[in-house]
């Protein structure tokens, strides 16, 4: 079959489009020919090399939503049969044309979810769902700030934090048009988070008090900022830092202000099969009912995952990026 894998860390280049051997689903296992793959900040950190939660093993093959149909079902498998049309989060291993999975994170789809929408709402729209909800407590009527808001998981979180209750939704990004595809979104403010003052847009948007909860992706510099538009008793979640830049935090600057800052890292949910498996059916609800929306921004062959990376790190996409493996070019 044909994947796409690094065989030594560093920029778009080292990923190479190769013919690997076909995977053969173990016991307790199921067997996914892959029809598309999501494309996450995620994969752009390992490829690089950065400090990443979990390692890398060379040569590595990245992926960490994927959605297609069971192609075959290991020992011990039942149901669901071959020919279904499925989406899970392996974590890894998504960019190849078949990927051999635990049972317990497979998730049937609905009949006619087609496998390029479910492959941009797994990881994206269960991470913001989780993140709004259980890592970041939200409480109906609280303000929330949204890092990358245009972006494929930022689109989520603008979405979902208003049918969750947020009693306003401020929406972070780069340029003039991300900042209006947010308000299409229904994010009720925006600021333009590449400025170095945009913490007091935030203070002004909010008559001086800052916001509730922060959803942060940049990293970096941006961390410091983030705090500042923090009101007292305020959460960040920290969800990843995609200028490649870690951040300090000082603890002390926390005390006075009553400030929390919380990590999430999604692939450890894998743990807590039925609670991915009843977000997973609640997102695919709001979708069905016509209050969600997933925003795409391009469809590209897996044969172009460098390029497709180029586009992400350089800021030139809105939406989620999703490659498929049988797509020629």
């Amino acid at each position: 079959m044909k994947a796409v894998r690094f065989h030594h860390t560093g920029g778009p280049d080292v990923l190479v489009y190769e013919d690997v051997p076909d995977p053969t689903p173990g016991p307790g296992e199921i067997l996914i020919r892959v029809e598309a793959v999501g494309l996450n900040y995620a994969d752009t950190m390992r490829r690089r090399g950065d400090d990443y939660p979990d390692a890398s093993p060379l040569p590595f093959t990245l992926g960490i939503e994927v959605a297609g149909t069971v192609a075959a079902l290991g020992e011990g498998v039942t149901a669901p049969a071959v020919g279904t049309p499925v989406l899970a989060t392996p974590g890894a291993g998504g960019y190849a044309q078949y990927i051999s999975v635990p049972a317990a994170i497979v998730i049937p789809l609905p009949p006619g979810f087609d496998a390029v929408n479910a492959a941009a709402l797994v990881a994206h729209g269960m991470t913001a769902a989780i993140a709004l909800r259980k890592s970041g407590r939200l409480v109906e009527g609280e303000t929330v700030l949204i890092e990358a808001a245009a972006g494929g998981l930022g689109s989520f979180l603008v979405q979902l934090a208003k049918l969750y209750g947020a009693g306003k939704v401020i929406a972070a990004a780069s340029t003039p048009e991300k900042r209006a595809m947010a308000e299409t979104l229904g994010a009720d403010a925006t600021v333009d988070y590449t400025q170095p003052d945009w913490a007091d847009r935030v203070k002004e948007l909010t008559d001086g008090r800052g916001v509730d909860l922060i959803m942060e992706t940049a990293g970096g510099d941006n961390v410091q900022r983030a705090l500042d538009a923090l009101a007292p008793f305020g959460r960040m979640v920290y969800l990843g830092q995609s200028s490649g830049k870690s951040a300090q935090i000082d603890p002390w600057r926390l005390t006075s202000v009553n400030h929390s800052v919380i990590g999430i890292y999604i692939a450890a949910y894998a743990a807590f099969p039925d609670l991915m498996a009843e977000t997973m059916n609640e997102l695919i609800g709001f979708l069905m009912a016509g209050k969600l929306s997933i925003n795409i921004g391009k469809v590209m062959p897996l044969s172009q995952a460098a390029e497709a990376h180029r586009l992400l790190e350089n800021r030139l996409t809105t939406g989620k990026v999703v490659l498929q493996p049988w797509v020629e070019v």
